[in-house]
């Protein structure tokens, strides 16, 4: 266990614990690396290039919280505990946190705003993840 995500368990709060199961590991690991590969696809739109990049690492970043044995109650918290779960700093997780804000906009209130910048940094950042969690 990790003190850092420990104090983030209990009622109410953003995790719990729960034992690693080695085939969720594996299948969100398969699928982030899949979506990453196809979001680098220039052919795609760009609003589909956004949505598997963001889809890639939410599943790559849950894999690593749920490798620590915690699992999510909410999406937004695996990209925030990256630094426990991977050791990544706010060069990444920020990215992530601000695509997680964009695709709720294009999600809950039809407003996704995205450009060529975004999804070129949003991949960069999935490719760290990416290869943080295959170390």
């Amino acid at each position: 266990m990790h003190l850092a995500l420990d104090n983030l368990c209990g009622p109410g709060k953003s995790l719990k614990a729960e034992a690693p199961d080695a085939n969720e590991l594996a299948g969100l690991i398969r699928t982030g690396v899949a979506r990453l590969q196809d979001a680098s696809n220039p052919n795609l739109a760009l609003e589909s290039r956004f949505d598997l990049a963001y889809n890639a690492a939410h599943a790559l970043c849950l894999a690593a919280l749920r490798r620590m044995g915690y699992r999510a109650s909410n999406r937004y918290i695996v990209f925030q505990v990256l630094p426990h779960t991977l050791g990544l700093g706010p060069e990444v997780w920020r990215v992530l946190d601000k695509c997680h804000n964009t695709r709720n906009l294009g999600e809950y209130e039809g407003l996704l705003d995205v450009d060529e910048r975004l999804v070129t940094d949003l991949i960069a950042a999935t490719e760290v993840v990416a290869q943080a969690i295959q170390n």
